[in-house]
């Protein structure tokens, strides 16, 4: 049986959900893989300076500023990150070095960004054979050290022609980079969901003659959707806080003169996305998707608030024509209006767009591992 380790980590969430949702369509089709999902955030627990200087996980640190909406200066707290990394490689290497010689993979998939230096170099020091391949769940890289490393002899899988490009301008040979249709979803994403749309909407408090917006703003929710929901108060809304219990009281208890839907941490995104007619959220590459995946344009956000690897997103979005990127949400009541008068289009827009890539990258990697040898 080959040993396959799909590595993540639980800072925001949809690294752990990639990685989930690939080894599901990969053991339904039964390969003789092992698919082993390795969480690098316990791996080197002992390592985390965060941890040491606060008492709390980097990954906690960084969800519980995204539930905050403190993303100010994220570009900053991102190079200060990096210098702790370098800080610390040495020991890094050290510890993934045992962590590979104890657990034997067959192949390495990481689909985590800051770390693929260290777990290359670690896995190339005590498994030298072995292939170590990266899957982007960003649209595009954010360098230097964030996705992509320079030179390192390895395999990428990349979503878009933003980060293929950018992996060949590193010095990467076009053969060892795969480019899918998209970012990974989740299966669910691709059954139908058999509802009466009309009636649902109705059992939700909704009138279905009317258009429905879906807010959304990631598993930790954002205060920013309150003012959304206060300036949005005339516009039906499904507003999905996800572990946020006290942004939900906030927003059930609003007065609005719309009906206003508020879901908290909930697995059945498809079946909220399939009662909407748009989206109104974070710009990040598995919000974007899942939107896309439901042919649900987008209205997004773009200033110095936005993380800085979910900047391109924006980009994306306004050269694929499928929704309105704002400096702000203050003029998010003329964005809506603007959206639905040409609603029509950008549905148009946004079905052309045929995301597969969760049942694409199986046949990548059994490529990557006929290859035998990374040199």
């Amino acid at each position: 049986m080959t040993k396959i380790d799909f590595i993540y980590f639980d800072a925001g969430g949809g690294h752990r959900s990639a990685a989930t949702a690939l080894k599901s369509v990969i053991d339904s089709q039964g390969r003789p893989w092992e698919i082993r999902l390795v969480n690098l955030q316990e791996v080197l627990d002992s390592l985390d300076v965060f941890k040491k200087v606060t008492g709390i996980r980097l990954e906690d640190i960084y969800n519980a500023l995204l539930a905050r909406g403190v993303t100010l200066g994220a570009a900053q707290m991102l190079r200060f990150m990096h210098s702790v990394i370098r800080l610390y490689h040495g020991p890094v290497v050290k510890m993934l070095t045992r962590h590979w010689a104890v657990t034997k993979p067959d192949l390495v998939v990481s689909l985590v960004p800051n770390f693929n230096r260290a777990m290359f170099e670690s896995l190339r020091a005590g498994s030298p054979k072995v292939p170590y391949t990266t899957v982007l769940t960003d649209f595009a890289d954010y360098p230097p050290h964030f996705w992509i490393e320079p030179w390192q002899e390895q395999y990428f899988i990349c979503g878009t022609d933003r980060a293929v490009a950018q992996a060949k301008a590193m010095g990467h040979s076009r053969t060892r980079i795969f480019q899918t249709s998209g970012m990974i979803l989740r299966p669910k994403f691709y059954e139908p969901v058999a509802v009466d749309r009309a009636a649902e909407r109705k059992r939700l408090g909704l009138d279905p003659d009317l258009p429905v917006g879906l807010v959304l703003f990631g598993g930790q929710g954002s205060r920013v959707m309150l003012d959304l929901a206060k300036r949005l108060d005339q516009t039906q809304l499904i507003l999905i806080c996800g572990r946020n219990t006290r942004l939900a009281e906030r927003l059930r208890a609003l007065p609005v003169r719309a009906p206003h839907f508020v879901e908290g941490f909930t697995q059945e995104i498809p079946y909220y996305m399939h009662l909407s007619d748009f989206f109104i959220g974070k710009p990040g590459p598995g919000s974007i998707s899942e939107a896309v995946a439901m042919k649900l344009p987008v209205i997004l956000e773009r200033n110095a608030w936005t993380l800085p690897q979910e900047r391109y997103n924006t980009e994306w979005v306004r050269e694929r024509e499928v929704g309105l990127v704002l400096r702000n949400f203050q003029g998010i009541h003329g964005a809506c209006a603007e959206l639905l008068g040409a609603l029509r289009v950008y549905r148009a827009n946004v079905a052309k767009i045929e995301n597969r890539a969760v049942f694409e990258i199986p046949d990548m990697l059994a490529s990557i591992l006929a290859a035998k040898s990374p040199s």
